[in-house]
């Protein structure tokens, strides 16, 4: 029968997933539970989390240009005096995310004042339709770099209370009366766009002023900014927050307030050049007048004629040499300029370009000068002269200085060259000139110092009229694609994902829970706990557990889940009873690992059921040093029992024997007697065997409740006069360590005919019973149909059928 057992086993899988399932769904309820538990989390966090909303807006950048083309009805292409090197788009958003341009925008919309209306339950933001009003009557500087928090409440039309929550007064004002709270005055006016009889006592208004440094950094935070899409040139800036209308503000006003910005940057070079022109004009008229007075003063005072046309060959040799004198003069008069204009800057100061010096490489050297001090002074906007990018510019500028310094010193030195060689070809022209009056070449000297200042004069203006053209026609620097404008779906929270999330937490929750209890758990349940033990060892039925209401001792013709359990138990047993020739009874041993686990309540419900047919049987008390059997009787415990009968040798077997009570099912008892001091010396002795035998004799089953096997020996050194010895283990309570422990017994040979039972089963857990046993039906047996509906739905008490 054990071989066969153990081939069952074998076949048998460890692991059954609808098992598995079925002991979840044990605790369905609480499963349940968690899944209502996080479904209304998530409702009441979706009702009431303030929503926050994505507000987005599109920037092109324009390019130098577009400012060119702007410019290009300029008479001598003067757009160039705005031309600046191209930034990249990486600047522009650095330059949109600067500290300095966000906390101009923030202190201009007055965002570091915040309104706040309080409910019921959560308090939400009055951006613009707040009740009352705050306007300070302090300096900005003190406002901006304070932190104050007030609470309003408007009491009538005219009045309101004040609570300052640093030392939480409460002071009624009139509307428009002067406050004064912690060093800042202001003024708390009603709402002008609301109806002085709107102003109620339920509208209570949180005041929030916070530092606009604290606000600006809050802001570069939030802030995002990136190209849009493949385009080189659009920025698409984005801003999430609870109010949609404070982001749609503020990205508007930084789009403005950004255009601002880089006009007044491009307009600065034309400014510039306008100033330097215009000083020079003031300088060029002085000297024309001067020497046209002296034209006046020398024909008056030599009494000058015409020159005879028989010189024209000479005067026009020597007029081309003039001309050409005259343009050397030009280029070395601005550039004389120029160089007086870098000697007295001590500083980095824009240069005036285009003034038409034709050497090439005073222009592009003037050129990169303006762009790196137009750089330079966006820089320092932000950060000071130590900071090493503006170090490094310095000294950019301060080379480029030198380098138009010395081609300064090689242009003029090349047109000083130019003019003697020009002034050696004039004077053989004078040379030939001879004949002609002193006067008159006196005379031509003078008008030729005229053309010069008269040209240059000319010029000035035009260039005058030109930067002043340019400077009225600068053309922005971005242009708005899209306007601010919120999306109406909330980024934060997303309802249906909460809600999902909710459910699916409360849910997974409970079951990580379950699992983790699961594992945890070393005690056995049910019959699969047991599969590394009854590979080996015989199994003959489970025990369910017994509520307390219900009687745990079986009657007659009882029919509850616990009396079948035993009729299984007793009909297991009787295919390990061997057939004997000698005409005694079975000795039945049942014992555990420890303590609790209820062998003494196997014991004697088992010997009541072996009864129940006609047999007779007695039970034995011989736990003799944690005595249970007593319980079921209605004797003292220290009526004459076994440890009497093992000590005093003069007390025979049927002394000690207790007749049952109980007419319908009699069971015979030995109770354990006295608690003695020595219990293993006195198991050691001949007597219990001699005990064993007799009723044997007398009886067809003796029932020996002995002591735990791994907390003393007393089993152990009675184990050879069994002949079936039944294993008690319990559900919820036998660790899964201790199996081994009667698996070496068995294998050492230490317990005859072994066979195993498990108590305390609680069905309830498990409704799927393929791997942990069946479930017993009340009421199950014959006559079950005869009950009433009403005995069958609430019970009966146990006794006779």
């Amino acid at each position: 029968m054990e071989d066969l057992q153990d081939f069952t086993e074998e076949k048998e899988s460890n692991f059954d997933i609808k098992a598995e399932i079925f002991k979840y769904l044990a605790y369905w309820k609480w499963l349940f539970l968690g899944f209502l538990i996080g479904g209304s989390i998530a409702y009441l966090y979706n009702r009431y989390t303030i929503p926050e909303y994505r507000t987005e807006a599109s920037l092109m950048v324009l390019s130098d240009s577009d400012s060119k083309n702007i410019a290009g009805a300029l008479p001598s292409g003067g757009g160039s005096i705005l031309s600046l090197e191209d930034n990249s788009l990486d600047n522009q958003i650095v330059t949109l995310k600067s500290k300095r341009l966000v906390k101009k925008v923030i202190s201009e919309l007055g965002q570091n004042i915040s309104y706040f209306i309080e409910g019921n339950v959560i308090t939400t933001e009055a951006y613009d339709d707040s009740p009352v009003l705050i306007k300070f009557i302090s300096s900005d500087s003190v406002v901006n770099n304070s932190s104050l928090s007030l609470t309003v409440t408007p009491l009538s039309k005219d009045e309101f209370s004040i609570l300052n929550e640093s030392d939480d007064s409460k002071i009624s004002y009139e509307y428009g009366q002067i406050v004064d709270v912690n060093s800042l005055k202001f003024t708390i006016l009603p709402n002008p766009r609301l109806v002085k009889h709107e102003l109620s006592r339920n509208k209570t208004v949180k005041i929030l002023l916070r530092p606009l440094e604290d606000v600006t950094t809050e802001y570069i935070q939030k802030l995002e900014i990136g190209p849009k899409g493949k385009a080189n040139e659009i920025l698409l800036l984005s801003l999430t927050q609870e109010e949609s209308k404070r982001s749609e503000d503020f990205l508007n006003n930084l789009m403005y307030q950004f255009n601002v910005d880089g006009v007044a940057d491009k307009s600065q070079v034309a400014l510039s050049t306008t100033q330097f022109i215009q000083n020079r004009l003031e300088l060029i008229t002085s000297e024309l007048d001067s020497v046209e007075g002296g034209i006046a003063d020398f024909k008056r005072d030599n009494s000058f004629m015409d020159v005879s046309s028989g010189a024209e060959k000479f005067i026009t040799k020597s007029s081309e040499a003039e001309s050409q004198i005259f343009e050397l003069e030009t280029q070395k008069l601005v550039i004389n300029a120029v160089q007086e204009l870098i000697n007295e800057d001590n500083g980095y100061n824009l240069l005036p370009s285009n003034l038409g010096i034709s050497d090439a490489g005073i222009s592009g050297v003037i050129s990169s000068y303006n762009s790196l001090i137009l750089e330079r002074n966006a820089l320092l906007r932000t950060s000071t002269p130590q900071n090493p990018v503006v170090a490094a510019i310095s000294e950019q500028l301060d080379s480029l200085k030198d380098n138009l310094k010395k081609n300064i010193r090689n242009t003029l030195s090349t047109l000083n060259l130019q003019l003697r060689g020009l002034n050696q070809k004039d004077a053989i022209a004078q040379n030939k000139f001879s004949s002609f009056p002193g006067m008159e070449k006196g005379m031509r000297g003078i008008e030729r110092q005229q053309q010069i200042k008269e040209q240059l004069y000319l010029f000035l203006l035009q260039r005058r009229e030109e930067a002043a053209i340019a400077f009225a026609v600068t053309s922005p620097v971005a242009k708005v694609i899209d306007p601010a404008y919120t999306f109406p779906t909330p980024v934060d929270p997303k309802p249906w994902l909460i809600l999902v999330a909710g459910f699916a937490i409360g849910l997974i929750l409970p079951l990580v829970i379950l699992f983790i209890t699961f594992m945890l758990d070393t005690k056995i349940h049910h019959k699969g706990d047991l599969a590394s033990l009854i590979k080996n060892i015989p199994f003959i039925g489970e025990v369910p557990r017994v509520n307390e209401s219900k009687n745990e001792t079986i009657q007659l013709n009882d029919r509850s889940p616990l009396a079948e359990s035993f009729r299984i138990l007793r009909t297991n047993l009787a295919y390990l009873l061997k057939a004997r020739n000698d005409n005694r009874g079975e000795i039945i041993y049942v014992t555990s690992t420890i303590k609790g686990e209820g062998k003494t309540f196997i014991s004697y419900n088992l010997a009541r059921t072996l009864a129940s047919t006609k047999k007779k049987v007695v039970i034995i008390g011989a736990d003799i040093r944690n005595p249970k059997l007593h319980r079921y009787l209605d004797l003292p415990m220290e009526t004459r029992g076994l440890s009497d009968y093992l000590y005093d040798y003069d007390i025979n077997p049927a002394d000690i024997v207790s007749p049952s009570s109980d007419q319908d099912i009699k069971v015979d008892l030995i109770l354990s007697g006295a608690i003695p001091p020595n219990p293993a010396e006195l198991f050691m002795s001949n007597r219990m065997k001699d005990l064993l035998e007799y009723l044997s004799s007398k009886y067809d089953f003796v029932i020996v409740d002995t002591a735990p096997t791994m907390i003393v020996t007393d089993t152990l050194l009675i184990s050879p006069l069994a002949d079936t010895t039944i294993y008690v283990t319990r559900a919820g309570y036998t660790d899964k360590k201790l199996l081994d422990f009667p698996k070496d017994l068995k294998q050492q040979g230490k317990l005859k005919g072994l066979a195993i039972v498990l108590n305390d089963v609680d069905y309830s857990k498990f409704s799927y019973g393929a791997k942990y046993g069946y479930s017993y039906g009340y009421g199950y047996g014959y006559g079950a149909d005869k009950e009433s509906k009403l005995r069958r739905l609430f019970g009966r008490k146990s006794g006779k059928s």
